[in-house]
C-alpha cells in the first residue's frame, strides 16, 4: 500500500517538475534576443577588464623549502596508511574509515624517520655494544 503510495507520489512529482521546465523553456527563449545582446556586452567589458588587470597581477609565491617537505612526507605518508587499511581490489578494510587512514598518516608523518633512516638514538646504543 505504501511502495503504491509513493510511487504515485514520485510520478505527480517528475510531471509537476516536466511542466515546470516546459514554461521556463519557453520564457528563456521569449527573453533570448534582448539577451544575447546584453550578454555581447557583458563579454566585451570582461575582456577589457582582463586586459586592463593582466600587467597588474603578480606572479603567485613560491612556497617555501619547508612547506613542500611537509608536503611530501605528508603525502608518502598517506601512501602508506592506504596501503595498510586498503585491500588489494582498493576498498577499505573491514572496521576501517577514511578517518582511521588520516589519523594513521598523521601519525606516520609525525614519526620522523623514513625507510633506509636510522635515529641517532638508535645508532648511539648500537655503537656502544
Amino acid at each position: 500500500m505504501a511502495a503504491a503510495i509513493l510511487a504515485g507520489f514520485k510520478q505527480g512529482v517528475m510531471a509537476e517538475a516536466k511542466r515546470q521546465s516546459v514554461m521556463v523553456g519557453k520564457e528563456v527563449v521569449r527573453e533570448l534576443p534582448g539577451a544575447l545582446a546584453d550578454t555581447g556586452a557583458l563579454v566585451n567589458q570582461a575582456l577589457l577588464f582582463v586586459e586592463e588587470t593582466a600587467e597588474v597581477a603578480q606572479k603567485p609565491k613560491r612556497r617555501s623549502r619547508a612547506a613542500r617537505s611537509a608536503d611530501k612526507k605528508l603525502s608518502a605518508a598517506f601512501k602508506e596508511a592506504n596501503r595498510r587499511y586498503r585491500k588489494k581490489d582498493g576498498s577499505l578494510r573491514t572496521g576501517r574509515t577514511q578517518a582511521d587512514i588520516a589519523k594513521l598518516a598523521h601519525k606516520l608523518r609525525k614519526k620522523g624517520t623514513t625507510k633506509g633512516q636510522v635515529r641517532k638514538t638508535a645508532r648511539r646504543a648500537f655503537e656502544r655494544r
